[in-house]
């Protein structure tokens, strides 16, 4: 029953879905439940690939499995990707926390949610529903290692809130995110490494920048890593057909 209520917290936290009201009247630490973001991941990918499903591959259903999967996330990290991103034009840590922390978004961010958004689409497009489903559990499982890799950069906020994972959690966090990328073969273990590189270069930008992780920070490196895997494997696939 505790795997299960921290699957649900998972799910509460990432997604819009109302199952708020099936959690237990005591407060669950959201630390123990980050094994479970790539499940919610896996389920996010899975609807948002209903369009892919029932249309087969194409530009109109990959727009419609990335609105699909923007509408049950809130947008929550492409957000925290604009946030991110916009820092870049600070000079200082202090100023770079500023920015991210500022509801308006600069031409960095912009430009950063038009190019996330156009290689999700046109990826998608050329991609079964499984990639979808593994590349929106290895975004989650970037989240968990992010993390892991970085203390929180303030003493308040999501990134110091949610706490850090620990081994057990990190390692199972890892093993189901890397999971549904093993059954899509060769390709899938490529496009690993890639999200793995992404991760690895939110991971060093923050350090560099603000010392540490923020909820912006933890939101783009899902993007991130989302975008690597499914480039990656729309490569692959482009390439098999050439």
């Amino acid at each position: 029953m505790a795997r299960l209520n921290q699957f649900l917290l998972a799910l509460v936290f990432l997604t819009r879905l109302p199952l708020g009201r099936l959690l237990p009247a005591t407060i669950l630490p959201l630390s123990q439940s980050l094994w479970a973001f790539p499940l919610a991941g896996m389920l996010i990918g899975a609807i948002a690939a209903l369009p892919l499903w029932m249309m087969g591959p194409g530009l109109f259903p990959a727009a419609l499995s990335v609105t699909l999967a923007v509408l049950l996330t809130g947008a929550l990290h492409e957000d925290a990707l604009a946030d991110f991103t916009d820092a870049a034009g600070g000079r200082t840590r202090e100023d770079r926390l500023r920015i991210m922390r500022d509801s308006a978004i600069g031409s960095y961010g912009v430009m950063a949610l038009i190019l996330s958004t156009a290689l999700r689409i046109t990826a998608i497009s050329q991609l079964t529903p499984m990639a979808v489903i593994a590349a929106a559990a290895a975004g989650r499982a970037a989240i968990v290692l992010v993390m892991a890799a970085l203390p929180a950069a303030r003493q308040e906020g999501l990134g110091k809130s949610a706490g850090r994972p620990d081994a057990g959690n990190l390692a199972l966090a890892l093993i189901f995110g890397a999971f549904p990328l093993m059954l899509l073969g060769f390709p899938g273990f490529l496009a690993l490494i890639a999200a793995l590189i992404g991760t690895g270069w939110v991971i060093w930008r923050a350090s560099s920048w603000i010392g540490g992780q923020t909820g912006d920070v933890l939101g783009s490196a899902s993007v991130i890593a989302e975008v690597a895997v499914l480039s990656v494997l729309a490569t692959v696939a482009q390439l098999a057909h050439s």
